[in-house]
């Protein structure tokens, strides 16, 4: 039964879901380019809404992250249009990034490592394992959160833009493969393969 259901899943096609995911930061990208921040910011508000009405239009179902993502994004990106105020966008991203290592963190406190609940249908991994890469990704989102405040607080709004795009991406990335080691660690071996 369980194997029907997880058949029955709709799962988005590899090249659209990285449309999804990047598509609405290459989009807030251009936009600034040619318009400015608040044209950026209305465009990635729009991109964001997109992204996310699609997902639940292929897959029924929208990635926890995305949704906390997407209520940032048009809550900060409302405040930054209203009051024309380019600072509620900038902090939007450390408060999210806050965000996310005090739910990875305090999930650890209270003894549930929640990475498993939005990573466990990708990679299966030990216990232990899975309270490691909580630690790393909550303290990460944390330190994400402090270079962003550093970084919006020292440079132009357009290299901030080029930082929130390629530095914090480039970043996350990097961060992501040093991990590698650790989840091939504590991968545990399906019994079926």
């Amino acid at each position: 039964m369980g194997e029907n259901a997880n058949m029955n899943e709709k799962q988005m096609p590899p090249m659209l879901k990285t449309l999804m995911d990047f598509g609405p930061l290459a989009a807030f990208f251009i936009a600034n380019w040619l318009g400015g921040i608040y044209w950026a910011t209305g465009v990635l508000m729009v991109a964001i809404a997109i992204a996310s009405a699609f997902s639940w239009f292929i897959t029924r179902k929208i990635a926890p992250m995305l949704i906390v993502t997407l209520v940032f994004v048009l809550i900060f990106g409302g405040l930054t249009l209203w009051l024309e105020d380019e600072t509620f966008i900038k902090v939007k991203v450390s408060l999210v990034n806050a965000l996310f290592g005090t739910i990875l963190l305090g999930g650890l406190f209270f003894g549930k490592p929640l990475l498993k609940f939005v990573m466990g249908e990708f990679i299966n991994l030990d216990e232990g394992g899975w309270r490691k890469l909580s630690m790393r990704w909550g303290i990460f989102f944390f330190t994400l959160a402090g270079l962003n405040e550093f970084v919006w607080r020292s440079v132009s709004t357009d290299t901030w833009v080029t930082f929130k795009v390629f530095g914090l991406l480039g970043i996350t990335m990097v961060f992501g493969m040093c991990q590698l080691p650790l989840i091939q660690k504590h991968l545990v071996k399906d019994e079926a393969t």
